[in-house]
C-alpha cells in the first residue's frame, strides 16, 4: 500500500537526505516538503499525507505547535518529531501536540524506515532514550520541575517575540491586530512573572521554544 509522507525541516540538506531514505522503501512517496511550520500546515491541509515528519526546532512556527495545527487541518496523519535531543518536558509536549512518535537526528540512519512504518500503522514509535518519559507523560505525571500551562497561542507569540521580532511583525505574521498582541505578551509576563524581553527571551531558550 502507498505511503505518503511530508517532510518538515527548514534545512534543505536535512530535507534531502530524509527524502533520500524514506523513498528507498518500496511504494513510500514524499508528496511535499515544507521548509516551516506554517508551510507544513498548509502542506497538511492540502496533501492530507499518512505520516509527517517534523523537525522539533524551526524559525518562525515550531515543531511542536506546528504538530498541533497538523493533526487539526489533517487528523489521519500520524507526526513523527525529529529532534537533536530529547528531555522530559519535551516529551510531555509532543504527547500534549499529539505526536504519535519521537525520533533522535542521531538514531535516523538506522531508525527512521522502522518509526515512519510503525507510524503508518498507527502505533507509537519512540527513541528508547526517551520512551520512559514519553510512558510518564502518557499517565500524566508531571516533570520534575512545575511549568506555567501556556496555551498555544502564548507559546507562538513567546517563540516570535523571543526571535526579535517587534509586535507589528507578530501581529503580521499571527494575523491578528497590535493590541492583541500587547494583550498576549502583558498576559505572559504575567504568567512567568517576568520582567522585560531578556528574560523572555531567557525563558524561551530553557524551555527550547527557541533554538540557539
Amino acid at each position: 500500500m502507498a505511503v505518503r509522507i511530508l517532510i518538515v525541516d527548514d534545512h534543505p540538506v536535512v530535507r534531502k537526505g530524509l527524502r533520500t531514505l524514506l523513498e528507498k522503501r518500496r511504494g513510500w512517496r514524499v508528496c511535499a516538503e515544507a521548509h516551516n511550520g506554517r508551510e507544513a500546515v498548509a502542506m497538511a491541509r492540502a496533501e492530507q499525507p499518512d505520516v509527517a515528519v517534523v523537525d522539533i526546532g524551526m524559525a518562525g512556527l515550531g515543531g511542536i505547535e506546528a504538530t498541533r495545527q497538523i493533526r487539526k487541518v489533517s487528523p489521519g496523519t500520524e507526526v513523527l518529531i525529529l529532534s537533536a535531543h530529547g528531555s522530559e518536558k519535551l516529551a510531555q509536549e509532543t504527547v500534549e501536540a499529539g505526536a504519535l512518535g519521537y525520533l533522535l537526528k542521531e538514531d535516523a540512519d538506522h531508525s527512521l524506515l522502522t518509526a515512519v512504518d510503525a507510524l503508518r500503522r498507527h502505533t507509537p514509535y519512540y527513541t528508547p532514550k526517551i520512551a520512559h518519559w514519553v510512558a510518564r507523560a502518557k499517565l500524566g505525571a508531571q516533570p520534575g520541575t512545575a511549568r506555567p500551562a501556556l496555551t498555544p497561542r502564548q507559546k507562538e507569540t513567546i517563540q516570535l517575540l523571543a526571535e526579535g521580532k517587534t509586535n507589528k511583525e507578530v501581529a503580521a505574521i499571527l494575523h491578528v491586530s497590535i493590541k492583541t498582541v500587547e494583550a498576549h505578551r502583558a498576559n505572559i509576563m504575567t504568567k512567568l512573572n517576568l520582567h522585560s524581553v531578556t528574560e523572555l527571551v531567557h525563558y524561551a531558550i530553557r524551555n527550547e521554544i527557541v533554538q540557539v
